[in-house]
């Protein structure tokens, strides 16, 4: 089932339609760790109220379903059911895990057919899933042929 997640691998750009000062920057590199057992994605991003984060995906025992395990710079530990299934890559929090679950989550992000792009949008539910409603969207933009910045924030 890993296999499949191939198409991830790499370094992305990502936009979100939430405001931001004009030269922010967010990326995404995902990776495989643990000799192929897992892939990790590290999100980095130039706004200091925006978390950073890393996340492990990897399948059950069984290969049967998927996970995203996902931790930021705020503390906050979530995980996600995940499919990735013809080009649509979805995750869902809908169960109780190590933090609060006052809401729930949901993203869904389209690859595009040169799988460059992967365009998608973050859902949240208050109601636990009759309504939802759109959080922000989230494109990833793969990196091509250019120097790789870190985006790490100064220290102060």
């Amino acid at each position: 089932m890993l296999e499949r997640l191939q198409p991830f691998v790499g370094e992305w750009d990502m936009e979100a339609s939430l405001p931001a000062p004009p030269d922010s920057r967010a990326r995404s590199v995902f990776e495989w760790a643990l000799d192929g057992r897992f892939l990790v994605q590290r999100t980095e991003i130039s706004i200091p109220e925006a978390p950073d984060s890393i996340s492990i995906m990897g399948a059950d025992p069984g290969g049967e379903a998927l996970s995203q395990h996902y931790f930021d710079s705020r503390g906050v530990v979530r995980i996600y059911a995940m499919t990735f299934e013809d080009g649509v890559w979805t995750l869902r929090r809908d169960s109780p895990d190590f933090s609060d679950l006052n809401f729930w989550q949901r993203y869904s992000g389209t690859f595009g057919e040169d799988g460059d792009t992967i365009d998608g949008r973050w859902e949240i539910s208050h109601d636990e899933g009759t309504t939802w409603e759109k959080d922000f969207d989230l494109v990833y933009t793969r990196v091509k042929q250019r120097a790789a910045t870190s985006l790490r924030r100064p220290s102060s």
